[in-house]
């Protein structure tokens, strides 16, 4: 690395001078609970595989605490942030902490819910602390927009950490983990105690990664697909005879596109993964092409 030293960390002291010198009082509504542990920041970039020159996309630094260490490996980070007084003090804190590294830090202020666009080198990676009240649409936004994303990190509630990695078939699989299966190969990797963040979460915090695959298929838009995804989860115990009904345009025509799909119409959706969600998705669109098959 160029610089003439190394990133200083955040720890519980520095966090909690910052937080007063701003007058911050972390919210719930916005899901601020802060890194204070430099073992754990540096445990997320280890986890991550960032590797020095790459160019990594965070979401909600907060005050710096992962920033940190992801300019100490070598990063080029482009933050976004929503909070404005947060985002006005990165650089201040990037400056004070890891003198040299500016050039390869940039911050957008703007919600990462409704981004359209991402200014400077297109990131390779993702690694983020999300916020919990907003993780799963947050994920699946970036996954959609930045084709460019290789792989990441993010830390969630470990309860969503569980859903975005389930199987199908297991009890927590559901409608983040079919869809997040479209874009990537995602594995829960690790654990986080509520005792390295400030002020702690009651809730426990799991590392989910992924590595992006090309999409399924090219024959039906995600958007189709996911469409058959919300249908067959909408009501968990239901048959997928009943649950894709509306969409389908009846019972009937549910029941044949799914057997096109080579799908017994008595199947629930739980037990699907992203390739079948794709063959009803195409079977659909066939049905719904053909006069024959409309209602």
């Amino acid at each position: 690395m160029p610089e003439t030293s190394a990133p200083r960390l955040l720890g519980p002291a520095e966090v909690r001078d910052l937080a007063a010198r701003l007058g911050l009082r972390p919210t719930k509504q916005r899901g601020q609970n802060f890194v204070i542990d430099a073992n754990t920041v540096r445990r997320i970039v280890r986890e991550s595989g960032v590797v020095e020159g790459e160019v990594v996309l965070e979401v909600g630094p907060g005050l710096g605490s992962l920033t940190l260490a992801l300019l100490e490996a070598g990063a080029e980070v482009t933050a976004v942030e929503v909070d404005p007084l947060l985002a006005d003090e990165l650089p201040t804190t990037i400056g004070a902490f890891a003198p040299g590294c500016a050039e390869r830090f940039r911050v957008v202020l703007a919600d990462a819910m409704t981004v359209t666009a991402i200014p400077g080198p297109p990131p390779q990676a993702l690694v983020a602390n999300l916020p919990y009240n907003v993780s799963v649409p947050v994920l699946l936004h970036l996954m959609a927009l930045l084709p460019t994303l290789e792989h990441g990190l993010v830390m969630v509630q470990a309860e969503v950490a569980d859903r975005l990695a389930a199987p199908p078939g297991s009890k927590t699989y559901g409608v983040p983990s079919a869809k997040a299966a479209w874009y990537a190969d995602v594995r829960r990797a690790g654990a986080i105690g509520r005792n390295v963040f400030w002020p702690a979460p009651n809730v426990d915090s799991g590392l989910v990664a992924w590595t992006r695959h090309d999409p399924p298929t090219d024959e039906v838009a995600r958007e189709q697909v996911f469409a058959v995804i919300d249908a067959a989860f909408a009501h968990r115990r239901k048959a997928l005879r009943g649950a894709l009904r509306a969409l389908a345009g009846g019972a009937e025509q549910a029941e044949a596109a799914l057997q096109e799909a080579g799908i017994d119409p008595l199947t629930r959706g739980e037990v699907l993964g992203i390739d079948e969600f794709v063959a009803i998705a195409v079977a659909l669109r066939g049905a719904t092409a053909d006069p024959r098959g409309s209602a």
